[in-house]
């Protein structure tokens, strides 16, 4: 099968995590007889360095063409005082727009080799971590209307807007309950309905399309309550759908209890347009060019390319088993190093996966 990959490296450790995942990339292709061709693109800091654009329009244009987006990472210190359309992060959520990728898929899941790295108590750990954050990400206060101005009294004021609509809601509702149902047939529908208009909303088509699925246990919960939860007991949760800005603060939550966040992958889609996978992490600019990062993210997210973009499933499985081996063999970068473990770099990472494929 022959599949044309659009590669974003980014900014900071992007470029070497993402080497990282092409190198998989290709070993995949090699023992599966697959073709992967891969269009190098530009966005985020590097992108305003040569084009003048966190986001050019050819970036855009090869996206579209694209059966699938892998990126690395954006952002660091150098662009941080840019106006807000020419920082590097507008490019990121420039490309989500563009590709209307609506549904961002963040799995936390923790992995018994690295246990200890959890900063959870073992009697929590011990009942299991492996959940599903489905988080909308077109919508809400990073998508509304926004302004800055002088009030009647002369204070400097800001607004950001948390607006959605029906339909918003229950398309990505519809993604948490369908995938519910491949994995514990559990959604817990997170808001803040007690104050906020938006999420009144939210909780009522929640409930609406909750009666289309009979066999998946469904529940609300305020997003404070959700953030204690996520500590006290991660594993009383199985798919957790929210809004963008909640989901943004409880993945990054989830993601954390799992040990690194080197260590999580996300994949963000749409209906009809090539998905988009990247690490959630961001670019690390104080370790760039060290060959310290941790590869793992950008690689699991390579292996969600490959199940949710090409129906590969066995060659996703593939990628995800080769990472568990090289780290029960006591392998670890720095992120995740622990007494008794054997520390390599991010290149050595990279082959050793490859190696076990």
């Amino acid at each position: 099968m022959k599949k044309n990959i659009a590669v974003i490296k980014g900014d900071g450790i992007g470029p070497e995590i993402i080497e990282e995942a092409l190198k998989v990339l290709d070993k995949i292709a090699e023992k599966y007889g697959h073709s992967f061709d891969y269009t190098q693109l530009l966005m985020g800091g590097i992108a305003i360095d040569e084009t003048g654009s966190p986001l050019p329009q050819e970036t855009i244009d090869g996206c579209l063409s694209s059966d699938s987006v892998l990126l690395g990472a954006v952002g660091g210190p150098k662009w941080d005082k840019g106006k807000g359309s020419m920082r590097p992060e507008a490019g990121l959520l420039g490309i989500r727009g563009a590709l209307k990728l609506f549904a961002n898929i963040r799995p936390a899941k923790l992995l018994k080799p690295l246990s200890d790295a959890c900063p959870l108590k073992r009697d929590i750990t011990d009942k299991g971590l492996d959940l599903v954050i489905v988080r909308e990400l077109i919508g809400g206060a990073y998508f509304g209307e926004k302004r800055t101005f002088i009030d009647e009294y002369g204070h400097k004021t800001a607004v950001d807007s948390m607006k959605y609509g029906d339909y918003e809601i229950e398309r990505i509702c519809r993604v948490a309950f369908d995938m519910a149902r491949k994995r514990r047939n559990k959604v817990t529908s997170i808001d803040k309905a007690n104050v906020l208009d938006s999420s009144r909303l939210w909780r009522e088509i929640a409930h609406k399309v909750s009666a289309e699925y009979p066999d998946v246990d469904f529940s609300d919960m305020l997003v404070d309550n959700a953030a204690m939860q996520l500590v006290r007991d991660p594993s009383q949760f199985d798919v957790i759908v929210t809004e963008n800005l909640f989901g943004d603060i409880l993945s990054d939550e989830a993601s954390m209890i799992t040990g690194s966040l080197g260590m999580i992958p996300s994949a963000s889609l749409g209906e009809g347009s090539p998905g988009l996978y990247e690490p959630i992490h961001g670019s690390a600019p104080d370790i760039a060019g060290q060959n310290k990062a941790n590869p793992m993210a950008a690689v699991l997210s390579a292996a969600m390319m490959l199940r949710y973009s090409f129906d590969m499933r066995e060659e996703a499985d593939d990628i995800e088993n080769a990472a568990d081996k090289v780290l029960e063999e006591g392998f670890r970068t720095s992120d995740i190093m622990s007494e008794g473990m054997t520390l390599v770099s991010c290149s050595e990472m990279g082959d050793r996966i490859a190696a076990f494929i």
